[in-house]
């Protein structure tokens, strides 16, 4: 699948526009602040409904203009058939509509249009705090596991629930309702997240040798819920029971899946700790090239990748390695500044775009 064009309503600093972007590969070129990453986030905003920088819904609004955006994305598939997507907030509601037909859960549009998108802000995944890097863990399992992402719902609405009941006077026998539901979310998202991050080491581990030449790094699931806890459901419920009165101390549940850890190790060595910037910069990089993968083959699609300047910081030769790693795509959508040699990079049918205050006007 791949977007045939891509519509912009008041979205950014973006002017209203239809852009032409059928070509598996296209590349907008300018100096910062023109529009290039608004570009990316439109496609990304498109595809699930959010911006892959965090912002607000009200924040995607071009400056002086009314409580109004949208996107709208055509996409054709190579087996034949289009679909259009439109994605609009209007006085602070978001509306989502595919083929004329509105969805009410943006879930429905993971299967729809896929995106990976590669942008500085990932370099959290490698460096940041440990919300981060589970969430790039639950976003990988999401995108190919539906089931996992209504677990994950429940347990976090479960969990909110039990934090009120912990902050007023403890109300056990409400206590005892959910934390028999909370464990038995929290073991089966326990229980996927060790899998999927076995799986996800064995591409990751090889993958980083053959592009940094440093070798068995590898990614380890640490869950919060030590010993059986992670994986009988009884044994959870008498783990959270034994933890109430600390718990009730703090008025928050201190244990569970809300807390477990991703850490990258050599030996026994956390590697991000004392990587450099470079080695950590890769790190995230390839962590977005085996989510691709590891989607592609769990649901035998490829996805549209969204390459925000990450050749900007790498030297030529962890480059070259890394365009030779890329994941299979149906199309790629990269940004890069004018002084770079993107050329080198065109292939075929490459669609190149200037970028300038908004505009995108085509070589």
């Amino acid at each position: 699948m791949r977007i045939a064009s891509l519509q912009f309503f008041s979205f950014r600093n973006l002017e209203d526009a239809e852009v032409d972007t059928l070509a598996r590969d296209v590349f907008l070129i300018g100096e910062n602040g023109q529009g290039k990453t608004n570009f990316l986030e439109a496609i990304y905003f498109s595809s699930y409904a959010s911006s892959f920088r965090g912002a607000k819904d009200y924040e995607l609004v071009k400056t002086g203009e009314k409580n109004l955006c949208a996107v709208i994305a055509k996409c054709i598939y190579e087996e034949g058939g289009e679909r259009k997507i439109t994605v609009k907030v209007e006085d602070g509601k978001k509306s989502i509509v595919i083929d004329g037909k509105k969805i009410d859960d943006r879930k429905e549009l993971l299967s729809v249009m896929p995106c990976v998108v590669f942008c500085h802000e990932d370099m959290a995944f490698a460096v940041g705090a440990p919300e981060n890097r589970r969430w790039f863990f639950d976003q990988t399992q999401s995108l190919y596991d539906p089931l996992y992402l209504d677990d994950l719902r429940n347990f976090r609405k479960i969990l909110k629930t039990r934090n009120n009941v912990l902050k007023d006077l403890p109300d056990f026998a409400m206590l005892d309702v959910l934390d028999s539901q909370l464990a038995y979310y929290g073991v089966n998202i326990m229980k996927k997240r060790a899998e999927s991050t076995r799986l996800f080491s064995e591409i990751f581990t090889p993958l980083y040798e053959k592009v940094s030449g440093i070798d068995n790094i590898q990614v380890r699931y640490v869950p919060s819920w030590k010993d059986d806890a992670g994986n009988d459901v009884e044994r959870a419920v008498e783990l959270l029971k034994m933890k109430r009165e600390h718990d009730a101390t703090f008025g928050a549940t201190l244990s569970g899946p809300h807390r477990d850890r991703y850490l990258f190790v050599r030996g026994s060595v956390e590697f991000a700790r004392n990587a450099s910037t470079g080695q950590c910069r890769l790190l995230a990089l390839l962590l977005r090239v085996v989510q691709a993968r590891r989607f592609s083959a769990v649901t035998d699609k490829k996805p549209i990748l969204l390459l925000d300047d990450v050749l900007l910081e790498l030297d030529p030769e962890k480059r070259r390695r890394f365009l030779v790693s890329m994941p299979e795509y149906n199309q790629a959508f990269y940004t890069f500044l004018p002084e770079e040699p993107y050329e080198r990079y065109s292939k075929d049918g490459t669609m190149v775009y200037q970028s300038v205050d908004g505009h995108f006007l085509r070589e």
